[in-house]
C-alpha cells in the first residue's frame, strides 16, 4: 500500500480533481470508512454529515452490501445492456414496487447526470416537442444536455449548450420575488410557470423538470400545493412531468422519494445516488406504464455500455434491502425532527444563520450577513466560495465533514446516523458557525 505522501504527490501529478481550481485543493489521503465515519492516513476520523455527496445513505461499508458486491463479482462481472440478467430485473421490479403510482420500466444509467439526459430524450421523443421548463436553482448533471437545463452558474462556462431550455422561478420562499414578505405562500410560483407556458408555446413543451426536494442550491423544499399544483398544469396543457429525484430520493426526505410527499406521480422519474449508496456507479430513468407502451412497438436510440452493470445492480439490490430491513426511510423522518431542532438551535445562537429549512435527512442552513435584509453571506454564484470554505475547513479540522455551496451548508448524513452522532456534528457545527458571525458583522 502507498504511504499518504505519495498518494498525494500522485494526485496532485496525474489527477484532475472534478469541480476544484487544481491548486487550491485540500488533499485528504482517505483509506478506509465505516458507518458514518472516514479515516484519513493518519488515522484521523471524520464524522460524515452529508453523506459525502448526498448518496452513502446506508453509511459507509455495509456488509451487506459488500457481500452482494463480492457474490456478484464471483459470477458475473459484466455482461452488455441486451441481455438479461437477474440483479437487473430484480432491482428494476423492486424500484417499480416503491415508486410513485404508475411508474414502472427502468432504463439504468452509470449516474444521475445520464439518467436526466435520457429522460430529456424520451419526454422530446414522446411528445415530438423541444423545450424543456426547469428553475434556476437547479443541477440536473453535468454533461451538455443536463448541465443545460440546470439553472445554476455551473452551466456558464458551456453556453450555449443545447437549444429549447427555459428556466422559471423557485418555490422558495425565504427568497421568493412574490411573496418571501408576505403572511404566507400565495403560490404565484405556479401561476408564473403558467404564464411563462403562454409565452413559450404550450404545443412546444415537452415536458416541465423539477428536482422533488432542490438539493444543491439550497435544500428548497416546496410548499404543499406546489407540486399538485404543477402536475394540474402538465395535465392541462399536455406536458410531461419529471422528478429528479437524484439526490431526494431513497429515503433522504423521509419517503422513498420526495414527490410522496405530496401524492404526486410523474410521467418520468431519474435516480441515482441512493439507489446504492454510492458503492457502485448507478442510475436510472422509470417511465410511466403510457411512455413504456409508445416504445414498445418503436426503437428507443440512446444507450450506455454500462447501462444495468451487473456489480451495480447486485449493490442496489443489497442497498434496498437494507432500507427495508433496518426501518431507514422511516428512520430519517423520524430523525429529522430532531436533526431539524437541532439546527433551529443554531439560528437562535447565530445571527449569521438566515433560515434553517429541510425534510427528513435533508436540511440547509443558509447563511446571511444580515437577518433584516437576507444579504447573502457568499453571493449566489459568486465565483468563489470564500468564507464558507473557512468554515468547511475550520469543521474538517474539528473532524466533521459538511457539504456546502456559497452561503448554504447542507446537512445530510447517513440515514444510519445515531442521535449521539446527529448532537456531535451539530456541536461542531456551533463552533465553527462563530467564523460566519464575525464575517457578517465585517
Amino acid at each position: 500500500m502507498l504511504d499518504a505522501a505519495t498518494v498525494e504527490r500522485e494526485t496532485r501529478e496525474y489527477v484532475l480533481v472534478p469541480w476544484s481550481t487544481q491548486s487550491q485543493v485540500r488533499h485528504i489521503p482517505v483509506t478506509h470508512a465505516r458507518g458514518c465515519w472516514f479515516y484519513d492516513a493518519n488515522g484521523k476520523a471524520y464524522l460524515d454529515f452529508s453523506a459525502q455527496l448526498i448518496n452513502v445513505n446506508i453509511g459507509y461499508q455495509h456488509p451487506k452490501v459488500v457481500a452482494a458486491i463480492k457474490e456478484q463479482a464471483e459470477r458475473l462481472c459484466y455482461i452488455g445492456p441486451t441481455f438479461d440478467h437477474e440483479t437487473r430485473s430484480t432491482l428494476a421490479r423492486m424500484i417499480a414496487e416503491v415508486a410513485p403510482p404508475g411508474l414502472k420500466k427502468t432504463m439504468f444509467t452509470t449516474g444521475g447526470t445520464e439518467a436526466n439526459e435520457n429522460a430529456i430524450k424520451i419526454a422530446r421523443m414522446y411528445t415530438g416537442r423541444q423545450k424543456i421548463i426547469s428553475r434556476f436553482r437547479s443541477y440536473h448533471g453535468g454533461t451538455y444536455g443536463s448541465m443545460s437545463v440546470g439553472g445554476d452558474s455551473r452551466r456558464w462556462p458551456w453556453e450555449p449548450g443545447v437549444p429549447g431550455v427555459v428556466r422559471v422561478f423557485d418555490p422558495y420562499r425565504y427568497r421568493c420575488p412574490f411573496c418571501s414578505r408576505a403572511a404566507e405562500c400565495t403560490l404565484q410560483c405556479v401561476s408564473h410557470i403558467e404564464e411563462v407556458i403562454w409565452y413559450e408555446g404550450p404545443d412546444q413543451i415537452a415536458a416541465i423538470m423539477l428536482e422533488g426536494v432542490t438539493g444543491s442550491n439550497g435544500v428548497i423544499v416546496p410548499p404543499p400545493r406546489y407540486w399538485p399544483e404543477v402536475r394540474r398544469l402538465c395535465d392541462k396543457y399536455g406536458i410531461l412531468l419529471i422528478s429528479d429525484e437524484v439526490m431526494s430520493g431513497f429515503g433522504r426526505t423521509g419517503k422513498w422519494f420526495a414527490v410522496q410527499h405530496w401524492d404526486v406521480a410523474p410521467d418520468i422519474m431519474t435516480f441515482a445516488k441512493g439507489v446504492t449508496s454510492g458503492y457502485v456507479p448507478l442510475g436510472g430513468v422509470i417511465i410511466s406504464e403510457k411512455l413504456a407502451r409508445f416504445l414498445d412497438d418503436r426503437p428507443f436510440p440512446s444507450g450506455l455500455t454500462y447501462a444495468g452493470h451487473p456489480l451495480a445492480c447486485a449493490a442496489g439490490v443489497a442497498n434496498m434491502q437494507v432500507y427495508k430491513e433496518e426501518n431507514l426511510i422511516e428512520r430519517a423522518a423520524t430523525l429529522g425532527q430532531t436533526m431539524g431542532a437541532l439546527l433551529k438551535g443554531l439560528y437562535e445562537r447565530h445571527p449569521s444563520v438566515g433560515e434553517v429549512r429541510g425534510l427528513g435527512l435533508f436540511w440547509a442552513v443558509e447563511l446571511v450577513r444580515d437577518r433584516g435584509t437576507r444579504e447573502p453571506l457568499v453571493p449566489w454564484n459568486a465565483p468563489s466560495q470564500g468564507v464558507l470554505n473557512d468554515i468547511r475547513n475550520a469543521a474538517l479540522d474539528r473532524g466533521l465533514y459538511v457539504y456546502g455551496r456559497w452561503n448554504i451548508l447542507i446537512i445530510a448524513p447517513p440515514l444510519t446516523i445515531t442521535e449521539e452522532e446527529l448532537r456531535l456534528g451539530v456541536s461542531i457545527l456551533d463552533e465553527v458557525l462563530e467564523i460566519a458571525d464575525r464575517a457578517a458583522k465585517a
